[in-house]
């Protein structure tokens, strides 16, 4: 590796890593918001609260690294330009490859740690999200609890809370019970508490009523209390066999789902998320080259330089958005899937197209032209 690549390889590193921070906190504070009020109001603790958003961190680093790497190669690239020294190297020989060269070992490095997220580490985190998830709802229901509105503790039970108080009581409370169809039963409390049970969660209400309405004879039953247990029993899953979701799975399950009855109904969106994370680590490849083609394309001086960073930008935006677009198509149409991969191709081959051939010289009394780099 030459002086000149190590130098700007240097000169990339603090930009990348300022952005992907910035991008990371930020992604990051917005997601986490949603577990802020478990903590207020709910009871999470602190530490399972930053436990489950380092859980969710693979998967925005996977989305943010080739971003990153776009704005630290845009940055880097002009800086150098603005600062002449493109073009000192350029009048010391260098290439337009040659130039090229550290941010497309940058970008294959991002590519590699990309495959590692997408193929492991999001799939690794999601799964323990999703367990973890699993086992505060069962164990810790009331922390699912959101005072105001009706929520869905497991298939046919529906409770609703008018408030939480600070010793974590809950107040006003009415849970409908429709597991059994022909028997609905609707208990309605003024205060209570849920608590894990051996075999799930159960409310403990005070001072209420419990109303069942027998559908087959059509009578109401009702009955007045000053303390009751509603055991809600076992969720429907059970830990180790509940369904995995496509991000929960890693690519051998999404590619080949197995014949299981879910699996079958969502075979062609589990074979789209196993395309889209072959696809999607690429996408560092392509943003790093259309940064370079806006980046060492055109003049030599810096005219035009915020033209090509503008279009260069634009060109990123059309590309994800084809790429998510085409994500979401084929799960109904898996036929498509070609596509996908030939987005990618279609891009790089464009954006080096566009490094290697559209240098744009002004020979002295001339005029501007696309001209091929001699070396490259």
């Amino acid at each position: 590796m030459g002086r000149v690549t190590r130098y700007i390889l240097g000169q990339m590193m603090a930009p990348l890593a300022f952005v992907t921070l910035s991008l990371t906190a930020v992604v990051w504070l917005t997601q986490s918001l949603q577990f802020v009020d478990m903590i207020i109001n709910r009871g999470l603790s602190a530490s399972r609260f930053l436990y489950l958003t380092i859980l969710l961190t693979p998967g925005f680093l996977a989305l943010i690294l080739p971003i990153a790497l776009f704005c630290a190669i845009l940055y880097t690239y002009h800086r150098l330009t603005y600062d002449s020294e493109i073009m000192v190297m350029r009048a010391a020989g260098l290439s337009q490859r040659a130039l090229a060269v550290p941010a497309l070992v940058m970008a294959l490095v991002i590519v590699a740690l990309s495959y590692l997220l997408s193929l492991y580490l999001v799939p690794l985190g999601f799964s323990t999200f999703k367990d973890l998830q699993f086992v505060i709802r069962n164990t810790q229901a009331s922390v699912l609890l959101q005072a105001g509105e009706f929520n869905t503790l497991t298939n046919g039970v529906t409770a609703y809370v008018r408030e939480r108080g600070a010793d974590g009581d809950l107040r006003g409370i009415l849970v409908h019970d429709s597991r059994e169809p022909d028997r609905p039963v609707t208990v309605m409390a003024e205060r209570g508490v849920l608590l894990a049970g051996e075999t799930g969660p159960r409310f403990v209400l005070f001072e209420g009523n419990r109303q069942e309405i027998g559908l087959d004879r059509g009578e109401l039953s009702l009955l007045y209390f000053e303390r009751y247990a509603l055991d809600l029993g076992v969720f429907d899953e059970a830990l180790g066999t509940r369904w995995r979701e496509p991000g929960e799975r890693y690519l051998p399950s999404l590619l080949f789902p197995s014949n299981s009855e879910d699996d079958v109904a969502y075979s062609n969106e589990l074979r789209a998320e196993g395309h889209n994370r072959i696809v999607s680590p690429l996408y560092g490849l392509v943003l790093a080259v259309i940064a370079l083609g806006a980046a060492l394309s055109g003049e030599v001086n810096r005219r035009g330089a915020w033209v090509r960073i503008a279009v260069a930008g634009g060109a990123v935006v059309v590309f994800e958005a084809i790429g998510m677009a085409l994500v979401s198509v084929l799960a109904e149409r898996p036929e498509l899937t070609p596509i996908l991969y030939l987005n990618v191709a279609a891009a790089l081959a464009l954006g080096f197209w566009v490094v290697r051939v559209r240098r744009w010289r002004v020979p002295l009394g001339g005029t501007p032209g696309p001209q091929s780099d001699p070396a490259s």
